[in-house]
């Protein structure tokens, strides 16, 4: 039996640094991020359906997509962010069921599913456990002013678009407490995956 994980945290939690943890027991991780990059570009269907509903302006000269401006657009306007998120969603889910299943089929002991909005998006059904990755809320707001360059009001409002991490954290079936240091977040990452059998 293969044991799937969903992993998620928060905007700024440090969720990639956890993630890229993995590779070092050898499990495959199936990146959310990365497969919605891939689904928005040019020839895909999901790319298609975007520039119907956001036109061209949202390009490029190349016409690849312009993800910064269409993020602009939709994080300030919640009908048009369900919009994107209609056609992005189902495209992500499909490219990575296809990928668990593969990794099912050749026998891995355990495959991480890293989704960003694995609650927000009820995504749970897909996975066997939840990790989230955690951190202080004024540990949050400090990393991803710093990271973006953004001002309090925009990490803000960044942050509210998602539920909060005290909140996902208590949804979780385990939770890595980043507020430390690289260390001691993968030796809380070590026990629980031997914890779940996922290594011996």
């Amino acid at each position: 039996m293969t044991l799937i994980l969903g992993l998620t945290g928060s905007i700024a939690t440090g969720k990639s640094t956890v993630s890229s943890m993995f590779a070092n027991f050898g499990i495959p991780v199936i990146d959310a991020d990365k497969i919605a990059r891939e689904v928005v570009m040019p020839g895909e269907k999901a790319y298609e359906q975007i520039v119907e509903v956001f036109g061209e302006d949202v390009l490029f000269d190349d016409k690849t997509l312009d993800r910064k401006k269409l993020g602009s657009i939709v994080f300030a306007d919640e009908t048009k962010r369900n919009k994107l998120n209609d056609i992005v969603h189902p495209a992500v889910r499909e490219k990575m069921v296809a990928r668990r299943d593969s990794c099912i089929k050749s026998g891995e002991k355990c495959v991480v599913l890293d989704i960003p909005l694995l609650f927000e998006s009820k995504l749970t059904h897909f996975v066997d456990k939840t990790l989230v990755v955690a951190v202080d809320e004024d540990v949050q707001l400090k990393r991803l002013m710093n990271r973006d360059e953004s001002t309090e009001n925009e990490a803000k409002q960044r942050i509210n678009s998602q539920i909060s991490i005290s909140k996902k954290a208590k949804l979780a079936d385990a939770v890595i407490d980043n507020n430390g240091t690289v260390e001691e977040s993968f030796q809380q990452l070590e026990s629980v995956l031997k914890n779940w059998g996922a290594i011996s």
